[in-house]
């Protein structure tokens, strides 16, 4: 008779590249001041990738973390799933450069698009995958160099993202006490304007007369994305926090996704579990799409979480995406 399999977290990784752009920076850019980021957004500074780093050097210095804190050489990993909304290159996936560079030759690898959501949607991934026995050892990163792609002419998104990325290395175990206990994700295609990088793609190609356009840049309504990100990132985490026979006041730590502090407050406040157990990282990175649970989730891990504690992942994306794990360390 088989043994049933779980799937663990047994290690975590993130990378932030050194160049820090604060806020102040920023207001020699555009018109804007530190106090203006700062209440609108919670944001005080940002790291930004030099122009030799790619993604995949992002995340593949999150995987060797990682990778090392797990004490499992790359040639154990059965596959490599990367969150990213700015590929290296739209083909090969970004997963493939990381699976080089790591020399992880035994494992399948490659990329999911669901932007801020991303790292859980992998995560959801990889304890499907293991949990029905096809793998043993995932590698899952959430990866961006969003600088690549931001309009530094516009106020109203320049001052919010940054660069970085964060990874896990996820297990099977037979031990259910250590666990990913439940996780939940969705889309609503409906809402794929709010935000979006218009141009690039087969839609809208960029070309010599639409090139000073800007559209291959983020843009976003912000109004609109603020409440439908609360409602579903709520829904989700209750959804998860349910399904794994939790209450709220089971949980020991939430880690949002890492976007505009009003949202992390808003969550907070409607899923009754005190602020203090909340991560929050945001005014030192901004919001790094895929990268920003994941990195969260790294330093939450390093600053103290703690055996069997219980940990809940939400984020929300463009797409519209959202998702949720509740994980007992």
């Amino acid at each position: 008779m088989s043994t049933q399999k779980f799937a663990k977290i047994v290690s975590t990784g993130s990378y932030v590249p050194e160049k820090v752009l604060t806020n102040k920076d920023l207001s020699k850019l555009v018109d804007t001041t530190d106090e203006w980021i700062t209440t609108r957004t919670g944001i005080k500074e940002r790291r930004i990738a030099t122009s030799e780093q790619s993604t995949s050097d992002l995340a593949t210095q999150a995987a060797e973390k990682a990778l090392s804190s797990a004490s499992l050489d790359a040639t154990d990993l059965d596959l490599i799933i990367v969150a990213t909304i700015t590929p290296n290159t739209f083909t090969p996936s970004t997963a493939c450069y990381v699976q080089a560079n790591l020399g992880a030759k035994n494992a399948v690898a490659f990329d999911i698009s669901a932007a801020c959501s991303g790292f859980i949607f992998a995560m959801d991934m990889a304890r499907n995958f293991i949990e029905n026995g096809t793998y043993d050892h995932v590698l899952i990163i959430g990866a961006e160099k969003l600088s690549t792609f931001v309009n530094w002419e516009d106020r109203n998104t320049c001052v919010l993202f940054g660069d970085g990325a964060g990874a896990a290395v996820i297990s099977a175990t037979n031990d259910s006490s250590s666990r990913i206990l439940s996780s939940h994700i969705g889309s609503d295609g409906t809402y794929t304007d709010l935000l979006k990088i218009e141009g690039g793609g087969s839609a809208c190609p960029i070309t010599t007369s639409n090139v000073d356009d800007k559209l291959n840049t983020l843009s976003m309504q912000g109004k609109e994305i603020f409440k439908l990100a609360v409602h579903h990132m709520k829904t989700a985490a209750n959804q998860v926090i349910e399904d794994a026979n939790l209450t709220p006041s089971d949980i020991d730590w939430v880690i949002p996704h890492q976007a505009n502090l009003r949202i992390i407050d808003a969550i907070s406040s409607r899923l009754d579990i005190d602020s203090d157990k909340v991560f929050v990282n945001l005014d030192k990175y901004g919001n790094t799409s895929a990268a920003a649970v994941a990195i969260a989730l790294d330093e939450a891990h390093r600053q103290g979480i703690e055996r069997e504690q219980h940990v809940v992942l939400v984020a929300f994306g463009a797409g519209l995406t959202w998702g949720a794990a509740a994980i007992r360390w």
